[in-house]
């Protein structure tokens, strides 16, 4: 990934310091194009290139892309372990480059399912990149909405039921420090590209009021220009979590 060095300053002003991107249209990139679907998903791979160096420029401090869901196992047999080769071949081949330009990479997800190679390579990126301090590249990989939600209730249930926490205290706080995006903040903005108006099972507790673009442009052909073009369309929104536009322009205590 032939990017500036991050130096984690934080995002420029107006720009949302967390993306989150659902990276969809592969398939269909490539079925335009006579092509089998794995070639969709290997000039994905050029897409997350471009998106990161951007977000890195950008000083975006968090980048989750969702690479795997819960329900892609679903697809042919062999397209999935293309997939899972895919993931391997590509993360073996830019650590180096994360590492050069002081990329933290991190994985939301359940890691138990994927082929020991794919598992053992990501796990060795996570620890190369450990101490990088500039974009938090996070990749949601065999990652599903509702298994986070149910896997942090088990969470707080045991601590319920072992005494370590009293019922009556179980506030949002507590959901969000059981989720595997602990330590984050929520998405500013959520980027779907291909034109699919749904969430299709993404973190479903941190979409709350995260501003949402979609686009007609499939993922391979997305790039930096395109990146930009949804940036600024979150920057002319209004957030107002709640609030009344009048609110958001008076001196504090006003309402």
């Amino acid at each position: 990934m032939n990017r500036s060095r991050s130096g984690g300053t934080g995002p420029k002003e107006g720009n949302p310091r967390h993306i989150a991107i659902i990276m969809d249209g592969n398939g269909r990139w490539a079925k335009k194009r006579g092509l089998p679907r794995v070639m969709g998903h290997r000039e994905g791979i050029r897409s997350v290139r471009a998106v990161v160096e951007a977000s890195g420029e950008l000083g975006i401090e968090v980048l989750t892309l969702y690479t795997f869901s819960t329900e892609n196992w679903r697809r042919p047999a062999d397209e999935v372990s293309a997939l899972m080769k895919l993931l391997l071949k590509t993360i073996q081949k830019e650590i180096a480059d994360l590492v050069k330009n002081n990329v933290r990479l991190t994985v939301i997800g359940d890691l138990g399912r994927l082929p020991e190679a794919a598992a053992e390579g990501m796990d060795k990126a996570i620890e190369a990149t450990r101490s990088n301090t500039g974009l938090n590249l996070n990749l949601a990989l065999n990652y599903g909405g509702r298994e986070e939600l149910v896997r942090a209730v088990r969470s707080i249930a045991v601590q319920v039921r072992e005494g370590g926490l009293d019922p009556e205290m179980i506030g949002g706080g507590t959901v969000q420090d059981h989720l595997y995006t602990a330590g984050m903040p929520d998405p500013d903005l959520l980027i779907r590209t291909s034109g699919e108006l749904r969430i299709s099972n993404f973190l479903l507790w941190q979409l709350a009021y995260t501003e949402i673009y979609v686009t007609d442009v499939l993922w391979p052909d997305f790039r930096k220009a395109d990146l930009l073009e949804a940036i600024e369309c979150y920057r002319r929104r209004e957030r107002r979590f709640g609030k009344v536009s009048e609110q958001l322009h008076v001196p504090p205590g006003r309402f």
